[in-house]
């Protein structure tokens, strides 16, 4: 049997940038799973808080140059690669001037939550994605951490889902308490739509917040994990009209041997 492939999506990744627990997660677990045998690749934004000259990050020009959509506009995506020397992993990191290029992560030095924080999830989402196309390297699973990757379950089952690099693959969403009140202006369903979508695919981000971005995540993955034992009222309610594909490893003793399982039972 060939080697598992799993593919990480997240908005950071230990050492490079710690703002919450995905951090951590997304840390920890590909390297056990590494260890376990499986081919690992992990996509998170280069925010501007990551140090490219500590961190020795670099472009990878042949992954460079396409331009995303987001509604009308199109912005010129950027790769650059970092490892993590202790565990051999490969790190990649979606960049763009206009959204990643700032002190701060998602709120500004006055804690604003930056109006175009869907824009920037939506243009991350769909770079992930064509990164991978350019890698040539076609996952059996990609695990998505957080709302801000809450998009890629839907491309996948959509625009993707006759594309060779995805044919097979599928998606688990872990959900986690970082929920924020901001509701986003302007046409989100515009932005966020691609090849095969219609607006009813879209009509769980109609209400333009924290809540919709997880609703959609919910109804396209193959999997559902909520990482915290106590989530907020919100977030347990939207979980619960999950209950199909939903899987309770907040409380697991060995998150490594579910996780693995997980992986193994989907890709079978």
């Amino acid at each position: 049997m060939s080697k598992l492939r799993i593919l990480y999506v997240a908005s950071e990744i230990n050492p490079f940038l710690k703002t919450s627990e995905v951090a951590d997660f997304v840390r920890k677990l590909p390297q056990a799973m590494q260890e376990r045998g499986m081919e690992i690749r992990i996509l998170v934004p280069r925010f501007g808080l990551i140090n490219e000259r500590k961190n020795r990050l670099h472009e990878v020009v042949r992954l460079s140059g396409i331009n995303i959509a987001v509604g009308d506009d199109e912005k010129p995506l950027i790769i650059k690669v970092a490892s993590i020397p202790t565990a051999k992993l490969q790190v990649y990191f979606i960049d763009n001037e206009d959204y990643f290029q700032r002190k701060y992560v998602f709120h500004d030095k006055e804690n604003r939550f930056y109006d175009d924080n869907d824009e920037r999830a939506i243009f991350f989402c769909k770079g992930v994605l064509e990164t991978v196309k350019k890698l040539g390297w076609a996952p059996d699973i990609v695990h998505c951490n957080d709302w801000m990757t809450a998009l890629i379950p839907l491309y996948l089952k959509t625009t993707y889902k006759n594309d060779p690099m995805f044919k097979d693959t599928k998606s688990v969403f872990t959900v986690y308490n970082n929920s924020f009140e901001h509701r986003f202006e302007g046409d989100i369903i515009e932005k966020a739509r691609m090849m095969d979508i219609d607006d009813e695919m879209l009509a769980e981000l109609k209400t333009a917040d924290f809540q919709g971005f997880i609703r959609i995540g919910c109804a396209y993955a193959d999997a559902v994990v909520r990482a915290d034992e106590e989530s907020s009222e919100s977030l347990n309610a939207i979980l619960d009209d999950t209950p199909e594909h939903k899987f309770d490893l907040a409380e697991a003793d060995d998150l490594t041997d579910r996780y693995y399982n997980l992986y193994t039972q989907l890709a079978g």
